[in-house]
């Protein structure tokens, strides 16, 4: 029974459709349970440090609803986006209802979408890569399949990585240079790998595959809902893509890895990226918040993901954290102390690890 806990996620889209059926201020009813009741209830249900025994991980990771629900995520989310769709276009709407919908929808596809595109692109099977790509594709961020996997797992906790965030650096310094350099990453990461394998400029390659199917996936649009229909797809993918960024801001702040004395850097562990243990927000974003362990090891699926203990924790669940980043004075005051409390730590085994043990006795 416990692992129905992560069908929660269904109640991302459940909320936008009471806004579409409720018209009105019911519009913003997505934003008020994800950013209004989810913060309250993480307080309240606590944390969850329990991880599953090592002898049931195998049965966890072949479950077939544990997987199921995710393939079930893709024609959920393409649904209720249809539906918002046509409502806009094809029913009289305020600009406030418009614009509470595409707010509400872009939750559900970047709280949502983008977290199931995220599990799904790690994964081996072919299948669940095009599915991976066809949630991405729906945000029109069809490239964070190519960076996130190739370059951010890579550079996390590095200069090199755009998506970790430095310390002192606000949110709004942040998200510019993280879209335009992931973007570059991403090109350049896949014109290596096709130059390589021989793949350019067939459909193997997914700069020509993407940039096909954006000029598709807007030309449906266009003949299906007109410029209106353009716009709030745009719209909704904006706030998906902010809400992405905006948790890549929180996961990796201030954190480093140490350049060994070849030059390289140090291998990615728990202590690079920020864990929260909250129940509820575990359950919503299917572990996730269990950062620490799914860059110790990018292949564990969800549903096997670790609380480790040796890695920095966050104060609050991923909702509040989102809010208290749009606010750099507030982040700075909870976040500067912690990051410098914990890279001093990091700093003191490093020196302890470099003294001799002497033998007793």
């Amino acid at each position: 029974m416990k692992n129905l806990r992560y069908l929660i996620l269904f109640s991302v889209p459940m909320a936008v459709c009471v806004g579409i059926v409720g018209g009105g201020l019911w519009v913003f009813f997505t934003v008020a349970y994800i950013f209004g009741l989810v913060p309250i209830l993480d307080q309240v249900l606590g944390t969850d440090h329990h991880n599953p025994a090592p002898e049931s991980e195998n049965a966890l990771v072949n479950n077939r609803l544990l997987n199921g629900w995710l393939y079930l995520w893709v024609p959920c989310q393409l649904g209720v986006l249809f539906w918002a769709l046509y409502e806009i276009t094809t029913q009289p709407h305020s600009a406030m209802e418009k614009f509470g919908l595409a707010v509400s929808v872009g939750i559900m596809a970047g709280g949502g979408g983008i977290n199931v595109a995220h599990e799904l692109m790690h994964r081996k099977n072919l299948m669940e890569r095009a599915l991976a790509e066809i949630l991405m594709g729906a945000v029109t961020y069809s490239h964070f399949c190519v960076e996130h996997v190739l370059g951010h797992h890579k550079y996390v906790a590095t200069p090199k990585d755009p998506a970790t965030a430095r310390y002192n650096e606000s949110v709004y310094t942040f998200l510019p240079r993280t879209f335009f350099g992931s973007f570059k990453s991403a090109w350049h990461l896949e014109s290596q790998r096709v130059h390589n394998h021989k793949q350019a400029y067939t459909l193997k390659d997914r700069r020509l595959r993407y940039g096909l199917t954006w000029v598709g996936g807007y030309t449906a649009l266009f003949l299906l809902f007109g410029l209106e229909g353009i716009a709030f797809f745009v719209a909704q993918s904006l706030v998906a893509i902010l809400l992405l960024e905006v948790i890549n801001y929180v996961e990796h702040y201030g954190l480093l890895r140490a350049t060994l004395e070849n030059g390289r850097y140090e291998r990615v562990a728990p202590k690079h990226s920020w864990n929260s243990a909250h129940t509820l927000t575990n359950s919503l974003l299917l572990n996730l918040p269990r950062h620490a362990d799914h860059h110790y090891l990018a292949s564990r699926p969800y549903m096997i993901l670790r609380h480790l203990d040796d890695s920095p924790q966050l104060p609050a669940g991923y909702a509040a954290m989102l809010l208290m980043a749009l606010v750099p004075p507030l982040w700075k005051k909870v976040m500067n102390p912690l990051v410098e409390d914990w890279n001093q730590r990091v700093a003191d085994t490093r020196e302890a690890q470099k003294k001799p043990v002497l033998a007793t006795g």
